[in-house]
């Protein structure tokens, strides 16, 4: 009878996969030895692996290039970062070393552009496309990035109001964008995302507001469907919905020339995980393509706001099963020694499933069991796979100590989960290593964060040490 843990996940998968592999006992991700890591660093652990920042982004600049070759598609492609998905400077010199622009969010985003400036990580000729709503500290610090001479910063116009407020601050004449207001799926609690303006009201609004205003050059359209590029009936009625506002405003519009797809490449989740990113790319290209040689405009400019595709799979979690209670007859809970509403939120509040895997010890036989934070919230658990209603994992032994390994969570869990900051129940922020390659393929690792102490934690509470 095969009942040993690596057996269950030969069995289930395809398996050793590009990132995962074996040796022996022990499981190697990207030929990380993660054993070593725990050795050296101990548990509970989060990591980045940097060279895969670099890989996703150019991965997605070829399928693009190929795409846009095989249909003559006579246009240039601009790969932004959303930077919400993890603004840390680590990732942004990771990534900026792809020739890639930028996206913004919020006003202190503006600031890390400027010290990326100052640094030399990006120039003038870098798109800074800024998203979201905007108020006055927004609105002010992206006048100051366009008054100081950076002209490839394109505020995104998300309501009527925005444009006043802009040209208020701005001196001279500027580029902008303006949002479509998607129609979201039919199961969403509301019709129309709240950001940006409707379909039908774009072109009236151009005609109105922006036509006549020597200060402004409309140059991109923008365009974010919530649930992300998936091949799906309502992503591709979006997406036509959108190229149409797109000729339309072309033909009023000279200086129109780019069309921001926004981002929602989806990342691998599970050893089943199946997209394919090349079919996906060209069928949106074919799509604008057809579409712009029937109305006789040219091909938009095509940009794309890839947040977690370029840093979520960079990312890691260990942690060590301290402990199994056995709660009834059939439900066994091996304890962690962290928190997954504190290190892996979405897990919690989305129910986001991430590639779970046992560290070491997969020659021994396995179980089925829950996965349990250490917080007194009865939240902070989780309790199966993506493509699996369950989690089996080697069975829990007091002389073996088991570690488990969470894959793929790069993107939003650092700054949801309040890096730096108070934790639920105080649990503490793990440690934090960087991995990297050099030229010849070498592997070093540096600490980049020590877990939290109880000092700063008391320190953050506003409690004072005695002198």
């Amino acid at each position: 009878m095969n009942t040993k843990y690596s057996d269950l996940i030969n069995q289930t998968y395809y398996f050793p996969q590009e990132e995962f592999k074996l040796n022996k006992d022990n499981l190697l991700f990207h030929n990380i030895d993660l054993m070593k890591l725990v050795e050296q660093y101990g548990t509970p652990l989060k990591f980045t692996y940097l060279p895969q920042i670099s890989e996703n982004i150019n991965k997605a600049k070829a399928w693009f290039r190929k795409s846009m070759e095989k249909n003559k598609y006579d246009a240039k492609y601009y790969y932004c970062y959303c930077t919400k998905s993890s603004h840390f400077e680590y990732i942004m010199n990771e990534a900026f070393k792809n020739n890639i622009h930028i996206e913004t969010s919020s006003a202190f985003d503006v600031n890390i552009v400027e010290n990326l400036l100052e640094n030399g990580k990006i120039n003038k000729s870098t798109y800074v496309i800024c998203n979201g709503f905007k108020r006055d500290e927004y609105i002010n610090n992206i006048a100051r990035l366009i008054n100081n001479g950076h002209k490839n910063t394109i505020p995104i116009i998300d309501n009527y109001e925005e444009l006043d407020l802009l040209q208020a601050e701005i001196k001279g004449k500027f580029k902008i964008g303006i949002r479509i207001a998607a129609e979201e799926e039919p199961k969403f609690e509301f019709y129309t995302s709240r950001l940006g303006i409707g379909y039908k009201n774009i072109v009236s609004f151009y005609k109105k507001q922006i036509q006549e205003n020597d200060k402004l050059e409309l140059k991109m359209l923008h365009f974010f469907i919530n649930t992300g590029i998936n091949d799906t009936s309502y992503y591709w009625n979006e997406l036509v919905k959108c190229i149409k506002v797109y000729i339309a405003l072309k033909r009023e519009c000279p200086t129109l020339d780019g069309l921001n797809i926004g981002g929602g490449f989806p990342i691998k989740n599970s050893l089943a995980f199946e997209y394919d990113y090349q079919y996906m790319i060209d069928e949106i290209i074919n799509q604008i393509k057809i579409a712009c040689d029937e109305a006789e405009v040219d091909v938009p400019n095509i940009f794309t706001e890839f947040g977690s595709f370029t840093v979520g799979e960079s990312g890691g979690a260990i942690y060590q099963i301290l402990y199994q209670k056995q709660q009834n007859d059939r439900e066994k809970w091996n304890m962690i020694d962290s928190s997954f509403i504190t290190t892996l939120p979405d897990t919690w509040a989305i129910n986001k499933r991430f590639i779970m895997l046992a560290i070491n010890r997969w020659n021994d036989t396995y179980e089925r069991v829950l996965l349990g934070g250490l917080t007194c919230d009865s939240d902070d658990y989780y309790n199966s796979e993506q493509n699996m209603n369950a989690i089996y994992l080697p069975k829990y032994s007091k002389e073996k100590p088991l570690y488990i390994g969470f894959f793929n969570t790069g993107a939003y869990q650092e700054t949801i989960g309040g890096y730096g900051g108070l934790h639920h129940c105080l649990i503490p922020q793990p440690k934090h290593i960087l991995i990297d390659r050099d030229e010849n393929g070498i592997l070093a690792t540096e600490v980049f964060s020590e877990q939290q102490t109880s000092d700063d934690v008391l320190k953050i509470l506003g409690y004072k040490k005695k002198l």
